[in-house]
């Protein structure tokens, strides 16, 4: 689709490169099909110059984030601007992310996850694996809150087994109380008799989803989607401490930093700090 801003540079163009032969505008206009009131107004809108520089910036920074994501770290700079023109500069800039089409699946009826209605009520947890630059692979088990969205924690080694887990699952319970149950895949680690006395002994049901449906465990698979997509394929780890490092700061950053769109474009610290004012009640919409 050829734009109006596209059709006045041709204009502009036949223009200057026929002048020797006296082609007036008005024949030219008519030629690309454009009004002459519209090849001679001249905008008004002030200069978005820096505003374009500043958006592109960010966008470098944050190469998988939408225009939406981006409008707010410009308002938290303090830029009175509207979601509208920002999404007009990200569009005439070329910034869009590109998405991979899926694949149509056979429509089947989908069974939606109950919605958590409190902090801590429910967690799920999963593993991502990645390799470092030598070629050795290494895991990392994800945890997030239904409720907040919030990941209270990332472990990164070459090996998880189910005891390495316990601890820091543990800690996060003394730290933050204990969960009703946690949404894990059939796995190993969580099906074996390790796992399983530790959740008896905790009073945590696990619930298990189907054999082939991530669908089940949604939380986790779109955690681990914008895992994998903001930093374990835009970094290049050069052994397991550097990506340790690395994954920890993207988790700071996307506990801090990162809009959820689930969470009304709010961090899950600045949601989890309302939950915390007996004031305030924020009301999410709660997609998975």
């Amino acid at each position: 689709m050829v734009t109006t801003r596209q059709r006045r540079q041709v204009v502009t163009h036949l223009l200057a490169a026929f002048r020797s032969d006296h082609v007036s505008a008005r024949r030219v206009c008519r030629l690309v099909q454009l009004s002459r009131s519209r090849w001679h107004h001249r905008s008004r809108r002030p200069d978005d110059t820096e505003l374009r520089e500043r958006l592109k910036a960010l966008a470098a920074e944050k190469p998988q984030w939408g225009y939406q994501q981006l409008h707010v770290l410009l308002r938290r700079e303090g830029r009175v601007v509207n979601h509208k023109k920002v999404l007009r500069l990200y569009r005439e800039e070329g910034l869009a992310v590109h998405r991979q089409r899926r694949k149509k699946r056979v429509a089947a009826v989908r069974v939606p996850l109950p919605t958590p209605t409190r902090r801590t009520q429910r967690w799920s947890i999963d593993f991502v694996s990645d390799r470092l630059a030598d070629g050795r692979a290494f895991r990392c088990f994800t945890l997030v809150d239904d409720f907040t969205r919030e990941c209270p924690a990332i472990i990164v080694d070459v090996s998880l087994p189910a005891w390495r887990l316990l601890p820091t699952l543990d800690r996060l319970i003394a730290e933050r109380g204990r969960p009703q149950s946690l949404v894990c895949d059939n796995g190993s680690e969580f099906t074996g008799r390790v796992f399983d006395a530790w959740a008896h002994a905790s009073g945590i049901a696990l619930q298990f989803i189907r054999p082939g449906k991530p669908v089940e465990n949604a939380y986790i698979e779109s955690f681990n989607g914008k895992l994998r997509a903001e930093c374990l394929n835009a970094h290049w780890f050069l052994n397991l401490e550097h990506a340790r490092v690395t994954i920890e700061s993207w988790r700071r950053e996307y506990n801090e930093i990162r809009p959820h769109s689930s969470l009304g474009r709010r961090t899950p610290a600045e949601f989890t700090r309302e939950l915390e004012q007996p004031t305030l009640q924020p009301t999410p919409r709660l997609t998975a």
